[in-house]
């Protein structure tokens, strides 16, 4: 065998892994891929699909994940469902305290969630500030090309 063909030889065999090695296999991927199959053939052929196109599969869960919220979306801060408070009981003060506590909470979440915008606005003119003063500072170094 000469080595023109040892060669000819070489590419051919390597052009092989590489069509097979396509695809993310990690751990990751083909757990979820059997477990796709385990519960619905179908979904273990998307998962396959989708670790086969290079990617990983928790990047599938989270556009699921994203897609159905958009569709069925979910209550509370922790992505779990609120309470029902329609749901009452026969006694009128646990009632009364459970919509009193209900209330408070709320009061909570609106305080959080007002201190989030108010920090969110102080940092937007601490950074206008800030790019104010860069820019006052390149104005006075740069001379005026007059």
């Amino acid at each position: 065998m000469t080595t023109s063909d040892h060669n000819t030889a070489d590419t051919t065999f390597n052009a092989v892994p590489a069509a097979c090695g396509r695809g993310k296999w990690s751990g990751m991927n083909i757990a979820g891929m059997v477990l796709g199959f385990v519960l619905f053939w179908p979904i273990g052929l998307i998962v396959l699909g989708w670790i086969l196109s290079g990617r990983d599969v928790r990047d599938l869960f989270a556009l699921v994940k994203d897609k159905v919220s958009h569709v069925m979306p979910f209550k509370g801060a922790r992505g779990g469902f609120d309470f029902d408070l329609g749901a009452d009981s026969d006694n009128v003060v646990f009632n009364e305290y459970q919509q009193t506590q209900h209330d408070r909470i709320q009061e909570i979440k609106d305080e959080i969630s007002e201190r989030g915008k108010r920090f969110g606005d102080f940092r937007a003119a601490a950074k206008r500030r800030a790019d104010k003063e860069e820019f006052e500072r390149f104005m006075n170094d740069v001379p005026a090309s007059t």
